[in-house]
């Protein structure tokens, strides 16, 4: 989410001064990661979150005061439950956040070239001192910085001097089919952080009217649409067409695409899935790049409605990018014979 962050916090400070809180530390259970970030302007204000209730409360009461006097603090927000002291949960863990004041020229250009950058698809490393000077600032591109690489892109370093944080571009959506289960996926899609693409050669369907979220769209056929898309690296695909030629025309592309896709799925019946898998292994297709479909899409919540679908389908998104199981977060203490 770090471009929609950095977008709102540019166009935040064109009026007034704005307080950046980030998480730079995690340990143990805790309700957000390290590089989560919350704006925080005007009386109290507010954009993101670093995880609610009252450790949120308490960076907010620190980023008021940052407002005002613009020094820079770190925050500890412990969430261990420990008794006798002062707690701001019981999740188990501990969080460390840094507080900081942007505002002017300066600030506005440093957020909009961030997300310039972000955009382009080409990641950004951010420095963040730990101290009031000097200020926060991207690195130069051959930066001396090293950063420990998280399991989904993400570098991030910590020191007693700075926080080293290197943003990824947001994952590429390529919605195949502007149909009714398509316009509602690109709504959910935008909202969790997927730079949404749509494809499809009736441009009466595919048009910035009824898909405003997506920075793209191609009213074409979808080899010309792909041969624009080949320098994304992070692509991820959802077939949403409305015939199986359109299926078979897809697949044809995109699984001889040079860089794999991050998710490939095909919305239809388990008999149209099938049909559609002998067409393709009959035009000389390798047979194992069929078990890298996600086929028929979604995750099984008994969706019927365009907008319950959209729903299944973001979940396994989510599922393939953070790298979840798809089991209910409550079936373990549920099945204990004593939850308490």
């Amino acid at each position: 989410m770090s471009i929609q962050c950095f977008s709102q916090l540019a166009i935040l400070l064109q009026h007034h001064p704005v307080v950046l809180a980030t998480v730079i530390q995690v340990r143990g259970s805790v309700p957000r990661e390290v590089g989560a970030r919350m704006l925080v302007w005007g009386d109290g204000q507010l954009w993101g979150t670093i995880g609610g209730g009252a450790g949120e409360a308490k960076v907010i009461r620190a980023a008021q005061a940052v407002l005002k006097s613009g020094e820079k603090q770190r925050v500890q927000i412990d969430l261990s439950g420990a008794p006798n002291r002062e707690i701001q949960g019981v999740c188990g863990g501990w969080m460390q956040v840094w507080v900081e004041r942007w505002q002017g020229e300066g600030a506005i250009a440093l957020a909009q070239s961030i997300c310039d950058r972000l955009q382009s698809g080409q990641p950004a490393t951010l420095v963040t001192p730990l101290a009031m000077d000097p200020a926060t600032d991207l690195a130069p591109d051959q930066s001396p910085y090293l950063a420990d690489e998280l399991g989904n892109g993400q570098a991030i370093a910590l020191s007693e001097s700075a926080f080293v944080e290197t943003l990824q571009p947001p994952p590429a959506l390529l919605i195949v089919g502007a149909g009714h289960v398509g316009e509602q996926l690109a709504k959910v899609a935008a909202l969790i952080g997927f730079q949404v693409m749509v494809q499809d050669d009736r441009p009466e369907w595919a048009n910035a009217d009824r898909y405003p979220q997506a920075t793209r769209i191609f009213a074409e056929p979808i080899a010309s649409a792909l041969r624009q898309l080949e320098p994304y690296p992070q692509l991820y695909a959802a077939l949403l067409t409305r015939g199986y030629q359109y299926d078979l025309e897809a697949l044809d592309c995109l699984l001889s695409r040079n860089l794999p896709c991050f998710y490939l799925g095909m919305i239809g019946s388990e008999k149209r899935v099938r049909q559609v898998y002998q067409a393709i292994a009959q035009r000389g297709i390798d047979p194992g790049k069929l078990q890298t479909i996600y086929a028929p899409i979604g995750l099984d919540i008994g969706a019927l409605t365009p907008e319950e679908i959209a729903v299944s389908i973001a979940a396994e998104l989510i599922l393939v990018r953070r790298g979840g199981t798809g089991r209910s977060l409550s079936a373990s203490l549920r099945q204990s014979a004593n939850p308490l």
